[in-house]
């Protein structure tokens, strides 16, 4: 069994040799500037700015050997472990406990101790939220701006709506400078319908004016074979985002592998509770990493409806409370598609309308 022991009294300055929860000799270095004193926490009206280049090793209690344990099992940040419940990390340290300790360790130092802020501060920092261009005029303007990063963006619509089409061109769009719509970054495509084509990519990249090869090179791509693998896909993800730049997360679709592997009533609470867990994954790594999350949804029809629109969304509320903007896409007439705002914390319900041709998703 590990010993623990826990450093009551930090130095201002200079090095501190204790020994570790792993039996091991740590070199913990206390700055003043790092310490979390009463007048620190109790400063008001300032908004705060996170330190870089913390690893798990900065955190009080963590040697060598747990950071170790916390990378393989899919923590490879603070901010991953400041974002984990008591009851996940508990299965990798063995504690409740020793997991919530470490937890508010993480939490303090990632927020430097301040666990409010204002209205105003917070309306600041969400001056910082990036916007990917969807390539389509109409619908930056439904959106106001494009695709939002630090949030989840549902597609929803029947097929040929055109939410495959849109994801394909997002892993365009994100890849262009920010004065194009942009984020200079790459795509995450993880596909559980065999559905992702690399020869649309060529044809929207070409419309775009960028380099066909280099634009595949900057999609990393994934095909996902049933729900856990398209969860671990979603895990293993964390590695690679701050690697390789990964600006945008589409999973295309969200659904199909938790509708087959969970038919019938009798398997609705653990199909439910299994989405509600991939989805809460997915959140994460768009508030931890600042990336965007695009998943696109299939339709359900009810037989009981007379009146009105028959169809919705697949997935219930666990789905809906999941994502925090939903967009229904539809077909319309002479080719036209309509997208819809039906669910938004910010947006009024509103539609516009778009065209899918041979170069992409384009305006009418």
């Amino acid at each position: 069994m590990e010993d623990e022991v826990i450093v009551s009294k930090r130095r201002a300055s200079g090095t501190e040799k204790v020994s570790s929860i792993d039996g091991e000799t740590v070199e913990s270095e206390m700055e003043q500037s790092m310490e979390y004193t009463e007048e620190f926490i109790e400063e008001e009206h300032v908004p705060h700015e996170e330190p870089v280049g913390l690893d798990l090793e900065d955190l009080e209690g963590v040697g060598r050997v747990t950071a170790q344990k916390l990378r393989q099992a899919g923590y490879a940040s603070v901010k991953d472990v400041a974002y984990a419940s008591s009851h996940e990390l508990a299965t990798v340290l063995g504690s409740e406990e020793r997991a919530l300790s470490i937890i508010r360790a993480a939490q303090r130092l990632i927020s430097l101790g301040k666990l409010f802020m204002t209205a105003k501060e917070y309306y600041e920092e969400r001056k910082n939220v990036a916007y990917i261009s969807t390539g389509v005029r109409a619908l930056d303007d439904l959106l106001e701006g494009g695709i939002e990063t630090r949030a989840i963006t549902e597609l929803i619509g029947e097929f040929g709506a055109g939410k495959t089409q849109l994801c394909h061109q997002l892993a365009v769009m994100v890849q262009l400078p920010r004065d194009r719509g942009g984020l200079n970054g790459r795509a995450l495509y993880v596909d559980t319908e065999g559905t992702f084509r690399p020869e649309r990519v060529v044809s929207m990249a070409r419309y775009r004016g960028l380099d066909p090869e280099k634009t595949l090179e900057n999609i990393i791509y994934a095909r996902a074979y049933n729900s856990d693998h398209q969860m671990l896909l979603i895990d293993e993800a964390k590695h690679l985002i701050e690697e390789e730049g990964v600006k945008i997360i589409l999973v295309d679709s969200l659904i199909t592998h938790f509708r087959a592997e969970y038919p019938g009533r009798e398997n609705l609470a653990a199909r439910q509770q299994k989405l509600n867990k991939h989805i809460m994954q997915l959140a994460k790594i768009a508030a931890i990493y600042d990336a965007a999350v695009v998943v696109t949804n299939q339709v359900l029809a009810a037989p009981d409806v007379f009146f009105g629109n028959p169809l919705k969304p697949a997935g219930g509320n666990i789905v809906a409370h999941g994502c925090t903007y939903r967009l229904w896409l539809r077909k319309g007439k002479e080719g036209k598609r309509i997208a819809r705002i039906i669910d938004s914390p910010k947006h009024a319900e509103k539609e516009s309308v778009f065209t899918i041709s041979d170069e992409g998703v384009l305006d009418v």
